[in-house]
């Protein structure tokens, strides 16, 4: 079988039609570019060019040669720099996991960043809560996550992008609106639209804990794994929920906030941050340069991640 380096010496000699010119353009001496036209002839079985001391020219065998060579060059060149690309992560696939609040807050930012520095990669997006990500990461099946970790997953990396708080959701004319903060002890007794025990743990347990830290319990009506339900259900009077304050960029008409207040160690405990996270042992160059650039941007912008306000 001929090799690339034949071709590229047909090619060269095709074009210029003189074996110094072609020798030159490719860094070489006449004696091994013929060579290479020698070996490439012996392995077709025919002669390509013809050669007189005044000119060269190519033969019928030649002239066919020309355009399939051409092409054949074309298609290395092409399928070498697409192999580099995938390989250093400017190319590929990335599939990018986000929580229905994610793709309200910090998505857009990690999106916008894709489209201007990776603009050869193909993002698949993915939404689901935290724990189906931690799954779906720890199976190979997402490459990045936009999530709370509700669990350690071993093998599983994460890293802050922003700084969120639970704020009390409350139907619109409600008598605990009056922008000045919410109780925990002033919800007792109140209907709560609660978080699920499985896909939104996260949220179950933090509500649990804060209820826990002043010696009360919620009153659990509804249940429902994604905030935009649990904030439906409030917006039609059914009751109130704790809800992540980033929330309240896409809370639907007849819902308003308030702070959740209270004394010593509920700010240390009312924490519901995002984090972006990924397999350690993963193997996609693009979702790996992806993340890298996403962490710089975020480290240039702030040194400490953003809070929702």
């Amino acid at each position: 079988m001929f090799s690339l380096i034949q071709l590229e010496s047909f090619v060269a000699v095709a074009e210029e039609l003189h074996f110094g010119a072609a020798a030159e353009r490719l860094n070489m001496t006449q004696p091994p570019l013929s060579r290479q036209i020698q070996l490439l002839e012996r392995e077709l079985d025919a002669k390509l060019f013809t050669r007189t001391s005044r000119q060269v020219a190519l033969t019928a065998a030649g002239q066919v040669l020309l355009p399939n060579a051409r092409r054949i060059l074309d298609l290395c060149q092409k399928t070498s720099l697409e192999v580099s690309k995938v390989a250093t992560g400017e190319s590929g696939t990335v599939i990018l996991g986000y929580t229905s609040v994610a793709g309200q807050s910090v998505l857009p930012q990690l999106l916008a960043l894709a489209a201007r520095e990776l603009p050869e990669i193909t993002l698949v997006l993915r939404e689901g809560v935290s724990i189906d990500q931690l799954d779906a990461l720890s199976k190979g099946q997402i490459d990045l996550g936009l999530l709370r970790p509700a669990v350690h997953r071993p093998g599983v990396q994460t890293h802050l992008v922003k700084k969120d708080r639970l704020v009390v959701a409350l139907p619109a004319g409600h008598h605990l609106e009056t922008g000045k903060g919410v109780l925990i002890k002033e919800l007792v007794g109140l209907p709560l639209m609660m978080y699920s025990t499985h896909e939104a743990r996260y949220f179950y347990d933090l509500v649990l804990r804060l209820f826990d830290s002043v010696g009360v319990s919620p009153t659990v009506t509804q249940v429902a794994s994604q905030i935009p339900a649990l904030m439906a259900l409030v917006s039609v009077g059914l009751g109130v929920s704790l809800v992540p304050a980033s929330a309240r960029d896409f809370a639907p008409p007849g819902v308003v906030f308030e702070e959740l207040v209270g004394p010593g160690g509920m700010e240390e405990l009312n924490h519901s941050d995002i984090f972006l996270a990924w397999e350690s042992e993963a193997g996609n160059p693009a979702a790996q340069r992806l993340r890298e650039l996403y962490l710089a941007e975020l480290q240039g912008n702030d040194a400490t991640p953003s809070e929702s306000g």
